[in-house]
């Protein structure tokens, strides 16, 4: 057994994004702070209106995929393909933006608290160009797996293992469709002084985030609102002192060169260029 311990730690930093709405970015904050495969992980939580409201206008991307994932709220999400979709509480959207999507993700209340995280996930170079999909998960399709009277994990993606007890995911559980990266997802909740061990393919990069309390991991402890990069190995040990909450995330990486311009991710600049040319032209998400 080789346990993974961490390398390095992201506090996430107050912005906003959309037309205006308040967040926290860890991962994304710069082209240093991602973690192939993935790119960017912003959390947004507020119970004033005047943080969220404004939401996320139409927009474009290309290159890669988003994962919506909300605790709390309502948003809608519309697209160029005349795809609509509602999130609502525990809800997830999957997006495959690919070779190009013009969607809104836009409030559906006046009050209220807002809650959740969106995480950008790469493409490799063969998938890039691929059509746009989406698919919204409602809360009530996700696998809960319970750990102990007061600890769970919200299984979104991926196949582990935690606390010897076999965890699928709905992403590769209900919905069977194989991704490149082999993404695992999973929101672990865990009571005082309790703790999981999880079973991660060694060949995956892994990080968590902390959301609620604060955790050790080996001998390092981990605050609110911090992403840690862990190391390799194949088992990932996590222990509370008071109640915590953290995302758990895992993929293969892809080792390709990234160039990002905002919304799109690709692997040169001329792709880029091209990008901007085709959503100039109309064409983005035209195969």
């Amino acid at each position: 057994m080789t346990t993974r311990t961490v390398t390095r730690i992201i506090p996430a930093q107050a912005t906003s994004d959309g037309a205006g709405v308040k967040l926290k970015r860890s991962l994304g904050q710069s082209n240093a702070t991602r973690h192939d495969p993935f790119l960017m992980l912003d959390e947004f939580f507020s119970d004033e209106p005047a943080d969220y409201l404004a939401g996320f206008p139409s927009h474009p991307h290309r290159g890669f995929e988003t994962v919506t994932y909300m605790l709390e709220g309502h948003m809608l999400h519309e697209d160029h393909l005349g795809n609509k979709g509602h999130l609502r509480d525990g809800g997830v959207q999957w997006m495959t933006a690919g070779r190009g999507v013009i969607h809104s993700e836009m409030p559906q209340q006046e009050a209220g608290r807002m809650r959740g995280f969106q995480l950008w996930i790469n493409l490799p170079a063969a998938e890039k160009m691929q059509p746009a999909s989406y698919q919204d998960i409602s809360a009530d399709n996700i696998p809960h797996l319970k750990l102990s009277e007061h600890s769970e994990a919200v299984l979104i993606a991926g196949r582990s293992n935690i606390n010897d007890s076999d965890a699928v995911g709905y992403i590769n559980g209900s919905d069977s469709r194989s991704r490149s990266t082999d993404p695992i997802y999973i929101d672990l909740r865990l009571g005082a002084a309790e703790s999981a061990s999880f079973k991660l393919p060694i060949d995956h990069n892994a990080l968590v985030y902390v959301y609620e309390g604060d955790v050790t991991i080996g001998d390092q402890h981990l605050d609110l609102n911090t992403s840690a990069i862990l190391s390799s190995g194949d088992t990932l040990i996590v222990k509370a002192k008071s109640s915590a909450r953290l995302l758990i995330l895992a993929a293969r990486p892809i080792g390709e060169p990234i160039v990002q311009y905002g919304p799109f991710v690709m692997n040169s600049k001329d792709e880029i260029e091209q990008a901007l040319k085709d959503y100039r032209d109309g064409v983005l998400a035209i195969a």
